[in-house]
């Protein structure tokens, strides 16, 4: 998981600097079209280790990698979106209320009930969005700095992402009984590749110079997708060993990683507040999920 961390982040710095050449969609493409042969040459490899047969492929799996196939390409358009309105590592820190957002699911829809430590890392987590939502000291600082784009973007890259987590877990669970880094690699083909149809239909359809750009900068482009589906077989064989809940936990070390791109390669300056902000959703989420 912590290599996967890695990888994400090496991934969403490389997507970044092609959404400002190509914009959101075709950069979001790139970490499926360029991600599905290393998957797929992955697969085959773990398969022949293996030496097993393929899993069924049955309607509940489908249906459970559709959800994460799906959730996950709105949630990669939110995060890089809303990586051009605030820096890097912020944008990285909104996707991570992802894991409340799973919380706050399994309340409304499984039941369960509140703990103590539930409360207080709700609490640590708003008090770190509502900082980081604050424009920089030299923008306004009304009432409309705390409803910025950046903050609905982010928001709804952490719900997506965790509705794409719920998905993949899903799916996981229904192959019961195949290693996890196989169910892992044979749910990441069948993903990518439904991302790669759906998108790239869309952007054939609605936006073909940005489909031409991202195919001339195929150099960054390769590297985004190798990066990209390092990261998503390891989350997906995660999800395949434990819960998402656990899973996207030990994910909040991309906060981190994060943070050091955003200094070191965008020179991006991070304020005190935003600092704060990162902390205390990270603190949040990891009382969450270290509780559960």
């Amino acid at each position: 998981m912590l290599c996967a961390a890695a990888a994400q982040t090496v991934r969403n710095a490389a997507q970044r600097s092609l959404t400002q050449a190509a914009g959101t969609l075709p950069a979001t493409l790139v970490r499926f079209l360029y991600g599905l042969p290393f998957a797929a040459l992955g697969f085959l490899a773990a398969h022949a280790i293996a030496g097993m047969e393929l899993p069924d492929v049955s309607f509940p799996f489908l249906a459970w990698i559709a959800l994460g196939a799906i959730a996950q390409l709105v949630a990669t358009a939110f995060l890089l979106a809303a990586m051009a309105q605030r820096s890097f590592i912020v944008a990285v820190a909104y996707s991570k209320t992802e894991l409340l957002q799973i919380v706050l699911y399994s309340i409304a829809l499984l039941g369960e009930t509140l703990s103590w430590a539930t409360v207080a890392a709700i609490v640590l987590a708003t008090a770190g969005v509502l900082l980081l939502s604050i424009q920089g000291a030299t923008d306004r600082s009304d009432a409309g700095s705390w409803w910025s784009p950046a903050v609905f973007l982010g928001l709804a890259c952490g719900a997506s992402f965790a509705l794409s987590a719920v998905g993949y877990r899903g799916a996981a669970l229904v192959l019961r009984g195949y290693p996890a880094w196989l169910v892992g690699l044979y749910s990441l083909v069948w993903a990518q590749a439904l991302q790669t149809i759906l998108l790239g239909v869309w952007l054939g359809a609605r936006d073909r110079p940005g489909l031409r750009k991202v195919v001339a900068a195929w150099r960054v482009s390769v590297v985004a997708g190798l990066m990209g589906a390092l990261a998503s077989g390891g989350w997906l064989t995660a999800f395949a060993l434990r819960n998402a809940a656990d899973v996207r936990t030990v994910g909040l070390v991309e906060v981190f990683y994060g943070y050091v791109v955003s200094r070191r390669l965008f020179k991006e300056r991070v304020t005190p507040r935003e600092l704060a902000g990162i902390v205390l959703v990270a603190a949040g989420i990891g009382v969450i999920g270290f509780t559960r």
